[in-house]
């Protein structure tokens, strides 16, 4: 088990960029969540096997068809087993 912390950049907002990677986290089985930050860019994060994160990975550097991704920050992280399952936000707040 692997934990990944992303940033994305770019067009990533209001382009269902979170939407479809939470799709993408469940049919991996990941768990984690992914909320858009004030600044325009989307925060993810997320645990399971490290294969599957690689996956999840790929997808954050294209995003979405409308998305325009600039740059990913990727950080690998020691998981915490904390999430039981794959989180989008809605305003401030996570919702699983």
């Amino acid at each position: 088990m692997k934990r990944v912390h992303l940033f994305i950049s770019g067009r990533v907002q209001g382009v269902f960029f979170r939407a479809h990677t939470r799709d993408l986290a469940l049919r991996l089985g990941l768990t984690g969540f992914a909320r858009n930050l004030p600044d325009g860019r989307v925060e993810v994060v997320a645990e399971g096997p490290e294969e599957k994160l690689q996956e999840l990975v790929r997808f954050c550097h294209r995003g979405p068809p409308m998305a325009e991704v600039t740059g990913v920050d990727v950080r690998w992280e020691e998981p915490t087993g904390a999430f039981t399952g794959f989180a989008v936000s809605q305003g401030s707040d996570l919702v699983f």
